[in-house]
């Protein structure tokens, strides 16, 4: 698996763009996604965590007077394999990474920069990526197909 790229664009009035690298053998330009379904789970998750991002960023703009005017979020999901083990046959020798470069755009203070990229550390998906959640499967009986039960 390569790369997964997405980048989200989202205003002050939460108005929010996801844009996509084309398919393979398309001309290399970023295209807005027009159905979740363009995306592969990983791009749903970068996707949710630029969404996530930018709507705390721009509350928590607005809640205190800051000038922000627009979020863009450029996400990279990877897997980095171990310089040691190019040839490795088990899963587990490489570690799943998440790049994230965050645009601020408006009239901003550096100050105001630093305080909103340290917000954007308390994302709940940034959050939960960074110190895991836990994951609870079961498995459940399907219904009668007659809507009866039992």
């Amino acid at each position: 698996m390569g790369a997964e790229s997405i980048v989200v664009r989202q205003n002050n009035a939460f108005e929010t763009q996801f844009l996509a690298p084309p398919p393979e053998g398309e001309p290399e330009h970023l295209h807005p996604v027009a159905d979740i379904y363009q995306l592969t789970p990983y791009g749903m998750l970068l996707a949710g965590l630029g969404a996530c991002t930018a709507i705390v960023l721009h509350t928590y703009a607005q809640y205190h007077g800051l000038a922000l005017r627009e979020v863009e979020l450029r996400l990279t999901y990877d897997r980095v394999f171990a310089e040691d083990c190019k040839d490795c046959e088990r899963v587990e020798a490489y570690t799943e990474q998440i790049e994230e470069e965050i645009v601020l755009t408006g009239d901003l203070t550096p100050e105001e920069r630093k305080r909103l990229f340290a917000v954007s550390r308390q994302c709940p998906i940034h959050r939960m990526l960074v110190h895991g959640v836990e994951v609870r499967s079961r498995l459940v009986e399907e219904a009668p197909a007659d809507g009866q039960g039992g």
